[in-house]
Order: structure tokens, then C-alpha cells, then sequence
């Protein structure tokens, strides 16, 4: 059923007030829009790509002579505009996003349309207050020092703010806004849409909420913690579930990639599975898949910028200013994870540690304008400064000033020149996304010619701590925060054999050209294509209010199963056959105590009553504890230990599957268990009398699944030879008996009807775990049994929990199960018409 949830609840804040609409409605480029379209694709041709960013790739010059007294051209720089290069050269593009910040007050319908004409692109208008608080608020001074490690410890705390309600709100109504944007113009059975960063966190849950069947990807452009700092944000279930509410979700790294799953794992209980080398969870039925691939640059724009010939001029004056030095060269935005000043402590130590190095090593460190505003800022400012200055002082000569920073605008020209002048690079960082710079470096020294035509080589002296570092394995890795550490992989560098810094070089371009950005821009498009290819052949749900909704997304065959479709059927038939798991069916999970209530012996017993009837409990716990539980039904059937005893009633003896009851295997199976339990806390061993099972859910989930891979492994060595299987479900691995399963016990049964002569005419099997699905084969596909039903028999096999399954129904949860189990027992009762009681009355009377 539909949600009933609105995104207008998320402005119930006090604090802001919600957006007023737009008047501006453009007409949807693509057709097919509407939530209730058509289940294929309508859309002749490629596909829409619509790319939605913080901001429009624009820039924007006041001129009072261009259209809106701005002048807008493309900002060429941006990743949002450089992975145009990967799309399909035929699939139109649009860009959704704010505007620049220069022409933010110049916001208009007839703007709008001007820079949809002119550029593709689509601009959110945001109020000046509510995009303070949003971007310069919340992002900037709370997710994204949170996301960089730094936690609010205090107010005072350097670019960290504590959690605020109001803040968080203004994060969301500006999401809102941007899915009221892409509202407008959105096919979303046609259109893939791909989000780009932190700042736009909530919007796949929007979107999701509006399209269930929309194609959503999104790429995180900065690092993603650990769970024990994500898992400090008040609201970081509503952040995890709004990125599982996207088909597919980007990182830079394996290390963030590891730390989003596990933040998965460890808040929302979800696991993961890698098949063929890609990485999905399951959720709700949808398979979020999770991709790994750092961004790269844009080759043909760098080329560009390199061989002009300004670069080159710039190329030599630099060479020229600095002939006779040993030219390192940083480059970074002024934020606290930059290291600049641990940057500057490392150049210090350097000329102390190496006075031969004095008066020949120069740092020139260029300081990109910030992107956000605060006493931070200024700080690192400061500290910066004061740090050059107390080194220029102390080592610096008429003529040789050792760090020498650059802090006015530098044109992307002369900043390439720098880059092809610079023998060396150094990268500091103490946390950093990704940062691109050593990969600009790489192609820099590369491609300039202005130097002559020598072989081309460079060194990188980069952080441990930065997301570029796995990719250029010929780096000189540091440890930032250790001074020493980059003191003396400067020396390194500056010491090091031409040869080697050619071989390092050519390494690293020969990745940085193979992967850049249109390889991950195709990359990433063509796995959110195979992450959507299943849209059009499954139904949609939405639940959930807020920012908790989600989307269910089921077969088109699987549906609920209600009491007025199973009764007509379960009236008219003579041998029925009823099959029920024990816990999750009949028996909430979360439920303390398991043995099972009034209401459910009464519903057993009503069922057993009816001679028609054959009920039996299929669970794999042991037989003494279900023959203790269930002792008031007398007629119930009890299927214990996956069915390896089997009882048709209180009355009979209990059978075994007929299987040799040899369990030697125990002697070598339980002593491996218990040393994984005693190094495993919060796991213990179940002992059955056919199986031994070791549970780890009240283990570390990280840690318990990997000690449980491990014992899987171990076990299926030590028991090779063995007549056994080892299984692992949730939370637990099983050995087993061969030949035991849920699917091989209902067989088993439903032979022994056939056999009496009662061959089985309705079938009803409710369960909700994997070894029940093992009884769902067994009557859905009775073609790859040994016993066949009659072709009259009604089957309904019937699964707790929305999910994919062999099931074709599904119910909510354990009390639906026991009202649909009520409702079988009242059927008899009703199965006289009414309107043969009036007439029986009527002829009575006369």
C-alpha cells in the first residue's frame, strides 16, 4: 500500500519556514513522467542523464550589457561538467543545481529558461537565509567536518558544530526543493539521474518517494567514516536509508566503501553479498549496488590548458625565477584537513635536518580561495602564515626564501605552469576525499614541452590519509601528523636518481591517462544501467513516513496473501495439507520468550480439529523442547531438527528420517566450535540431537560474520569426509546430516498422504527464512520432487516479510499469520450459504 507520508511533514521546524512554490513549471522534456506510467521505457533513443549537483558548472561575471546583467559561461573544472566526456556522445544531458554564487540574487523564471536554452542547465532557486543555513550551516560546519573524522566535541571545537534540529531541517527543505525542481521536468521510467555529494544526502529519498521506479545513482565525493563516528549523528539512520533509497552508491575508496557497509550492519542490521565482483545489499527487495572507483581528470581540458602558449611562457619565468633551487610545489584549498601548516613544520625540519638543503629548497604552496566561511578558515590562515614567516625568518637569505606562498587568485595557466616546473609534489593532507592534485601533477609534467624534450619524470610526496594514495602505489607515503616522517620523505625526494623518478612517473601516468574521468563517468553509468535493468519487471511499494520511507519492490506475481482469496479455496477442499515454521511465523523473532502463546495453541487446536485438516510444526529446533511447548495439541504434527524427527501427533512415536544415526562427526565438529567460541564473545553452541549449531548474533556483527566465514571454512576441512553439510544462515552456522532439509521432510509427507490414499488438495506452507524456502520448492515446483500433486491441488506457499522468495505470497509479520491462520478456522463453520438457511426457515414455517 502507498505510503501516505509528505515531504511537506519535513517542514513542520519552527525554525524554517517552508519553501514558498515556484511559479516556474517547464514542460518535461522526455515523456512518461508520471509516477503511474507505463512499465517499459517510452523514450525513443538514449536515455536523459540528468546530473544533479550543489551547483549549476557555471560561472557568473557581472555585465551589465549580457542578458540578466550576467555573463554565464561553463565552468569547465568541474567534475559535474567534466564527466560529460564518459556519457553516450547521443544522450542528452541536463544539469540541476543552484546558481552561481555571484548571480544568486538574480534568480527568475526567465532566467531559468535562458540558462535551460543555453546551457541544459536547470537552476534551484534557494532563499539567501535558507542556503546560509543549508550549505554554510549544516554541510560545511557540521556534516562535513564529521565526515573528515572531526566530531563536535565542545562548541568551540575548530569547524565543528554540534547537531542542531534547525540546521538539519534547513538540510532537507533545501533537498526538498532540489526534488521539486527535478519534479518538474523528470521522466523517471527514461531519465537516469546521478547525485553528486554530501550536500545532497536526502534527496534519493525524496526522488524515491515521488518516483518508486526512478533511476537513481549517487557518487559520495568525500570520505565516508567509520561507523563509530558515523553512528554519532542523531539522524544517521535517516542519512543511511536516503542513500539505500539510490540504485547504486560511488566511493572513492574500498576503505569508505568497508565503512558504509559496515555503518549498515551495525545500525540497520543489513548484510552484504559480492557475486562476480560487484557489491550489493539487499534491501527491501531492491539490490543497492555499491561501486569502488576514485575520479580521475579530465585529460583533453588538461592537455589543453598545458600546450597553450601562455602556459609555456609561464613555464620558463618560473624556471627562470627559480634557476639554482629545488622546486616543491603544494597546492591546496585553505580548510583545517589540508595540512598546510604540518606541510610547513615538515620544511622546517628538512633544512635543520639537512643543512645542504638551505638555500636551495624552495616550497611554494598555493592557496586555493575557501569554500566555506568561518573562524576556521581564518585560522588555518593564520597558523599558515605565521609558520612560513618563523621559517623564512630563521633559514631565509637576501635572495632564498624557503616557503614562499602564494595566496591571490592564480589562473589555471599559471598554475599548470607551476605543476610542469615543480620536481617534486607534496600532498599533506589529514583526511581528503580523494584530491586530484597529484593526478593534475602527473599530466603537467607529462605533457609540458616547455623544458625541452627530456625524458619526463616526477616525484609525489603524498598522505596515507588521502583517497588518491592507493591508486599511485610509486608515491612516497607519510604519515601527515609525524614531521619527521614528511621531512625526510622530502629529502627522499629530492635525493632520489633520475631513473627512479622516471620509472615512478611513468607508472603513475600511464594510470592517471588510462583512468580518468570519462572512464569513471562511463564507469559509473553503465553499472547504474545493470543496477535499473530489473525496474520494469517488478511492482513497487512505498512505506514509511519521512525521511524513513522506503520502496518495496516484489515480483509481478507476488502478492499479499488475504483471507478472502485462500477461504473459497480451503472450503471446497477434502485432504488439506498445512505447513508453519515456528520462529519469525509463528513466533516473533524479537519475542524473549519462545514458547508460544494462548492464542496460538487455541488456533492449533481449532485447525486440528477439523478431520479434513493435517497441521504440523516444521521448525529446527529439537524435538523434546516442541513436544513440551506444544503438549495441548494433541493432533498437531511436529517436524523437528529440519525434519530429521518427524511425530504425526501427540499419540505417535517419533520417526527418524531414516538416514544411519552416526554422529561421530560431533567429536571432531564441536571442539572447533568451542575454540571459536571462546575467541568470539557473545557466540555459543546449540546442541541438537542431529546437528550442532553455533549462533553469533549477540556477537560484534563485523567480527562474528568474519569468525564466522572462518569457521564455515575450517569445518567444511576438518569434515570433508564426513556424511554432513555444513550451512551458514543468520547468525549461525549449521552441520548437518546429508539428505536433511525442510524440502526433503514435506516430501516426505505429502508422500505418506499419497500413499494413505489422501493425496494432499490444498497445501498451505508459511515460513520466513532461507530453509524454508527449501519447503516452498518442494510444493511450488513439485516437477523437481519425487511426489506429484493432483493438478487440482491448490498450493499456496506463503513467506513472512516482504522479500524476494520461491514464495508467491507474502504476509507482514507473525500476527498476520495468526489472523490468517483464525480465519482457516473459522471457515468450516461458514460453509453453508446463507440463503439456504432462509429458505430451510421459511418452508419450516409454513
Amino acid at each position: 500500500m502507498p505510503s501516505l507520508s509528505c515531504h511537506n511533514l519535513l517542514d513542520l521546524a519552527e525554525e524554517v519556514p517552508p519553501l514558498p512554490p515556484s511559479p516556474l513549471r517547464l514542460p518535461r522534456v522526455m515523456a512518461g513522467a508520471s509516477p503511474s506510467s507505463p512499465a517499459s521505457p517510452s523514450q525513443p533513443g538514449p536515455p536523459r542523464r540528468v546530473i544533479v549537483s550543489h551547483r549549476l558548472p557555471l560561472r557568473a561575471s557581472p555585465d551589465p550589457a549580457a542578458p540578466f546583467g550576467f555573463r554565464f559561461t561553463v565552468d569547465a573544472g568541474t567534475v559535474a561538467y567534466q564527466l560529460r566526456s564518459g556519457l553516450p556522445a547521443s544522450a542528452p544531458v541536463l544539469h540541476v543545481g543552484t546558481l552561481p554564487p555571484a548571480a544568486a540574487d538574480a534568480a527568475s523564471d526567465e532566467l531559468a529558461s535562458y540558462l535551460m536554452a543555453s546551457f541544459s542547465c536547470l537552476p534551484v532557486f534557494l532563499p539567501a537565509d535558507l542556503h546560509r543555513r543549508y550549505y554554510h550551516g549544516f554541510c560545511k560546519h557540521y556534516m562535513w567536518p564529521l565526515l573528515h573524522y572531526l566530531l563536535p566535541l565542545t562548541p568551540s571545537t575548530l569547524g565543528g558544530l554540534p547537531f542542531d534540529r534547525a540546521l538539519y531541517h534547513s538540510f532537507l527543505s533545501a533537498n526538498r526543493a532540489f526534488a521539486d525542481r527535478l519534479t518538474e521536468v523528470l521522466a523517471p521510467d527514461d531519465d537516469f539521474v546521478w547525485i553528486q555529494d554530501y550536500h545532497l544526502l536526502a534527496l534519493p529519498t525524496f526522488l524515491r518517494k515521488r518516483f518508486p521506479r526512478a533511476r537513481v545513482g549517487f557518487f559520495l565525493h568525500s570520505p565516508f567514516p567509520s561507523s563509530e563516528i558515523f553512528r554519532t549523528i542523531p539522524v544517521r539512520d535517516d542519512l543511511l536509508r536516503a542513500l539505500l533509497n539510490a540504485d547504486l552508491v560511488g566511493f572513492h575508496t574500498f576503505d569508505y566503501a568497508r565503512h558504509f557497509l559496515s555503518a549498515c550492519s551495525r545500525l540497520l542490521g543489513l548484510d552484504y553479498q559480492s557475486k562476480r565482483g560487484y557489491i550489493g545489499i539487499e534491501y527491501y527487495g531492491r539490490t543497492v549496488t555499491v561501486k569502488i572507483l576514485p575520479v580521475g581528470i579530465d585529460m583533453g581540458q588538461l592537455r589543453s590548458v598545458v600546450s597553450a602558449p601562455e602556459t609555456a611562457d609561464v613555464v620558463r619565468q618560473v624556471a627562470d625565477a627559480y634557476k639554482g633551487r629545488r622546486l616543491m610545489l603544494g597546492v591546496d584549498d585553505v580548510d583545517l584537513f589540508k595540512g598546510i601548516g604540518l606541510k610547513f613544520l615538515g620544511m622546517e625540519q628538512l633544512l635543520v635536518e639537512h643543512p645542504e638543503l638551505r638555500d636551495k629548497a624552495v616550497l611554494v604552496q598555493i592557496t586555493n580561495p575557501a569554500r566555506s566561511e568561518g573562524r576556521d578558515v581564518q585560522e588555518v590562515q593564520d597558523e599558515a602564515r605565521a609558520i612560513s614567516a618563523r621559517v623564512n625568518e630563521r633559514f631565509g637569505t637576501p635572495g632564498y626564501t624557503p616557503i614562499v606562498m602564494i595566496s591571490r587568485p592564480v589562473s589555471e595557466h599559471e598554475k599548470a605552469a607551476y605543476y610542469a616546473a615543480a620536481e617534486c609534489c607534496v600532498v599533506s593532507a589529514v583526511r581528503d576525499g580523494l584530491n586530484r592534485i597529484p593526478y593534475i601533477y602527473t599530466v603537467c609534467r607529462q605533457e609540458s614541452t616547455a623544458l625541452g624534450d627530456a625524458p619526463k619524470r616526477s616525484v609525489i610526496v603524498l598522505s596515507e590519509f588521502v583517497g588518491c594514495s592507493p591508486s599511485l602505489s610509486g608515491a612516497i607515503r607519510v604519515n601527515p601528523w609525524s614531521v619527521e616522517s614528511v621531512a625526510e620523505a622530502m629529502s627522499s625526494a629530492l635525493r632520489m636518481s633520475d631513473a627512479e623518478q622516471r620509472l615512478r612517473h611513468e607508472k603513475h601516468y600511464k594510470y592517471v591517462s588510462t583512468h580518468d574521468v570519462a572512464y569513471w563517468a562511463r564507469s559509473f553509468d553503465q553499472d547504474l544501467q545493470r543496477a535499473c535493468k530489473d525496474h520494469f519487471s517488478r511492482r513497487h511499494w512505498g512505506i514509511g513516513f519521512g525521511m524513513s520511507f522506503k520502496v518495496v519492490a516484489l515480483g509481478p506475481n507476488f502478492r499479499r496473501l488475504s483471507v478472502e482469496h485462500i477461504v473459497p479455496s480451503f472450503r471446497k477442499t477434502e485432504n488439506r495439507l498445512i505447513l508453519l515454521d515456528y520462529d519469525g511465523t509463528v513466533m516473533p523473532e524479537s519475542s524473549i520468550d519462545k514458547a508460544p502463546s494462548s492464542e496460538v495453541i487455541s488456533v492449533l487446536n481449532r485447525l486440528c480439529e477439523d478431520p479434513k485438516n493435517r497441521v504440523f510444526i516444521v521448525s529446527g529446533r529439537g524435538k523434546d523442547e516442541l513436544s513440551t511447548w506444544f503438549a495441548p495439541c494433541e493432533k498437531l504434527g511436529i517436524a523437528a531438527e529440519h525434519g530429521y524427527f518427524t511425530r504425526w501427533s501427540k499419540e505417535s512415536p517419533w520417526e527418524t528420517c531414516g538416514l544411519v544415526a552416526d554422529f561421530d562427526w560431533k567429536k571432531t565438529a564441536e571442539p572447533v566450535m568451542r575454540l571459536y567460541t571462546e575467541a568470539t564473545d557473545g557466540s555459543y553452541i546449540e546442541h541438537k540431537e542431529s546437528a550442532l549449531v553455533w549462533h553469533h548474533d549477540e556477537a560484534d556483527p563485523d567480527f562474528g560474520s568474519c569468525q564466522a566465514k572462518e569457521l564455515l571454512d575450517h569445518l567444511e576441512s576438518v569434515l570433508a569426509n564426513e556424511p554432513v553439510v555444513v550451512k551458514r544462515g543468520q547468525h549461525i552456522v549449521e552441520v548437518n546430516p546429508q539428505g536433511i532439509s525442510k524440502g526433503v521432510v514435506v516430501e516426505s509427507l505429502l508422500s505418506s498422504m499419497v500413499r494413505g490414499g489422501k493425496a494432499p488438495d490444498f497445501v498451505l506452507c508459511i515460513g520466513d527464512d532461507r530453509s524454508d524456502e527449501d519447503m516452498f520448492e518442494s510444493i511450488v515446483c513439485p516437477a523437481n520432487g519425487r511426489v506429484k500433486l493432483p493438478a487440482t491441488s491448490e498450493v499456496f506457499a506463503c513467506t513472512v516479510g516482504k522479500k524476494p522468495s520461491m514464495a508467491k505470497y507474502y504476509l507482514d509479520d507473525t500476527v498476520d499469520v495468526t489472523k490468517m491462520l483464525q480465519g482457516l478456522a473459522n471457515a468450516p463453520s461458514q460453509q453453508r450459504p446463507w440463503p439456504v438457511q432462509l429458505r430451510v426457515t421459511f418452508e419450516g414455517t409454513l
